[in-house]
């Protein structure tokens, strides 16, 4: 397996996570993982976001990568902070050949064929599925997996809790991510922890 599938399997939900307080990203990482919620995707969404990645990583069994990465300045950014896989929400040329060149592990966003052709030129196989929710959900992703059938998916935007295991049921979807696992404001550690054990028992 590639290393972005690796990644993509070591649990069915990735958290998507915007941080507004860095002092809050060890208990939310040291939650997640306690649940059994390893990979960690932080959202260049904040600020602090550099700095939450490069505490998240001192997190002992956190998998930390960076989110909403948008150029090759985000990416050498996030990558010098220490992440450990990029997600985009879409796919650039100028993007994806410099996440190629640097080696990291990468999931590019798509919502239509042309951008999974273009990552397929660029050696990409994986994909974040983006806007899922608001690009035709789970119908739109299977019309557009049909012709791809070595292409896999993370959907991302509109999943939660209750619709996950309907995207995790078809095979081309490996993982999904979500945002509901971690409310804001301060961390309640407890039921942080609580969410990552019902989204780990979601299966394929």
């Amino acid at each position: 397996m590639k290393p972005i599938e690796t990644i993509m399997r070591a649990a069915p939900v990735i958290p998507v996570l915007v941080i507004e307080d860095a002092s809050h990203a060890v208990p939310v990482a040291r939650a997640l993982v306690a649940g059994g919620l390893r990979v960690l995707e932080v959202t260049l969404r904040t600020p602090v976001a550099l700095d939450v990645i490069r505490a998240m990583r001192t997190v002992e069994g956190a998998i930390v990568g960076a989110g909403t990465v948008v150029n090759p300045d985000d990416l050498k950014a996030a990558i010098d902070a220490g992440a450990e896989f990029i997600v985009s929400p879409g796919l650039t040329p100028r993007l994806g050949e410099a996440a190629a060149t640097s080696g990291i592990p990468f999931l590019p966003g798509t919502a239509n064929a042309a951008d999974i052709m273009l990552g397929l030129d660029l050696g990409l196989a994986h994909f974040k599925f983006f806007p899922a929710a608001t690009s035709g959900g789970l119908p739109a992703l299977k019309a557009l997996a049909a012709p791809f059938h070595q292409v896999k998916f993370c959907p991302t935007g509109g999943i939660n809790q209750g619709n996950a295991a309907e995207w995790l049921a078809f095979d081309p979807v490996l993982c999904v991510g979500g945002s509901w696992l971690v409310a804001k404001g301060a961390p309640d550690e407890a039921a942080i922890e609580a969410a990552a054990h019902a989204a780990m028992a979601l299966h394929r």
